[in-house]
C-alpha cells in the first residue's frame, strides 16, 4: 500500500499556525512522525495562504526535507506554488498533487511533470466538473492515462484519484468510488490509485470508523494507494490486515513483522 501522509496540510489549524509562525520544530516532528508510522510520501500543502502560497510551500518543502528523506507529494491547484515547491526540493521521487483533465490546469501542470520528471496524482475531473457516474469517471481516467503516457510518463508514475465524495451527500458515492477503482486496476494494472480516503466521511460523526470500513472495501477492489493519516494506528492495522487477506502480503510476512514491532492494535 502506498501511503501518502496527509497531516501537513494548511487546512489543519495547528499546521496553518506553524507555517504562519515558521515553527520548523512542529513541522519537522510531524514529518518525522508520519515517516516513522509508515508513510511512503509526505503531502505538503500551503493552499490556505492564497497569494503567499509559493513562498510558504517553498519554506514547507525545505523544512520537511531537513527532517526526513521521505519523498514529497507537493499538493496544490496552483501551478506557481507547485513550481516553487519543486525548485526548493533537493529530493527525487516527488509526486505532484495534482492534475486534472481541465484544459487550463492540465496544460499548466503537465509541463512541470515533464520538466521535473515527477509522478503525478491525476483526478477524474474535467471541464464539465466532477462526474457522477463510474462510466464518466473511467472515460476521464482513460483520457488522462492516454495523454500522460504520450508525454512519456510511465504508468507506474501515474496515481489516479477516483474522486471520493462524502456519503453524507449521496449514499451511492462509496460504491461509485470502489467500482471506479476496480475498473481502473483491471484495465491498467501498473497504474496506482491515490484516493483522498477521509473525504468519504466528511460531515458525519465517528469519521475514523467510516474511513476504516471504506479502506477495506477499496483495498479489496484493488486500491493500492491513498492519502491518509498514518498516525491513525487502527487504520494502519487495517491496512496490514487487508494486505494479508488480499494476498498482497504473501504468507502474512509483513503483518507478522508489524505485529512483532507493536504496530498492530
Amino acid at each position: 500500500m502506498i501511503i501518502i501522509g496527509e497531516k501537513l496540510n494548511s487546512s489543519i489549524k495547528a499546521v496553518k499556525e506553524a507555517i504562519e509562525n515558521s515553527d520548523s520544530k512542529f513541522i519537522e516532528k510531524m514529518a518525522q512522525d508520519q515517516a516513522s508510522a509508515g508513510a511512503n510520501f509526505i503531502d505538503v500543502n500551503a493552499g490556505m495562504f492564497l497569494e503567499d502560497e509559493p513562498k510558504k510551500i517553498k519554506w514547507l518543502v525545505k523544512t520537511v526535507e531537513n527532517a526526513t528523506d521521505i519523498p514529497l507529494s507537493i499538493d496544490s491547484p496552483n501551478s506557481s506554488a507547485i513550481e516553487a515547491g519543486l525548485k526548493a526540493s533537493k529530493n527525487k521521487g516527488i509526486i505532484i498533487n495534482s492534475i486534472t483533465y481541465e484544459k487550463k490546469r492540465y496544460d499548466e501542470v503537465i509541463s512541470l511533470v515533464d520538466e521535473y520528471k515527477t509522478g503525478v496524482v491525476a483526478l477524474c475531473m474535467d471541464d464539465n466538473g466532477m462526474p457522477e457516474t463510474v462510466d464518466d469517471r473511467l472515460k476521464i481516467a482513460d483520457k488522462l492515462i492516454e495523454s500522460l503516457t504520450k508525454k512519456g510518463i510511465s504508468l507506474c508514475d501515474i496515481y489516479i484519484d477516483p474522486m471520493v465524495r462524502p456519503i453524507g451527500t449521496g449514499p451511492q458515492y462509496a460504491m461509485v468510488a470502489i467500482e471506479t477503482i476496480r475498473n481502473i486496476k483491471k484495465n491498467y494494472k501498473d497504474v496506482h490509485i491515490a484516493c483522498g480516503l477521509s473525504n468519504i466521511s466528511f460531515g458525519i460523526p465517528a469519521r475514523k470508523t467510516v474511513n476504516q470500513a471504506f479502506l477495506v472495501g477499496a483495498m479489496f477492489a484493488g486500491m493500492d494507494g491513498a492519502i491518509l493519516d498514518p498516525l491513525d494506528e487502527k487504520l494502519m492495522s487495517f491496512i496490514y490486515a487487508t494486505e494479508a487477506l488480499t494476498g498482497v502480503d504473501e504468507y502474512c510476512i509483513n503483518y507478522i513483522m508489524k505485529f512483532k514491532e507493536g504496530q498492530i492494535i
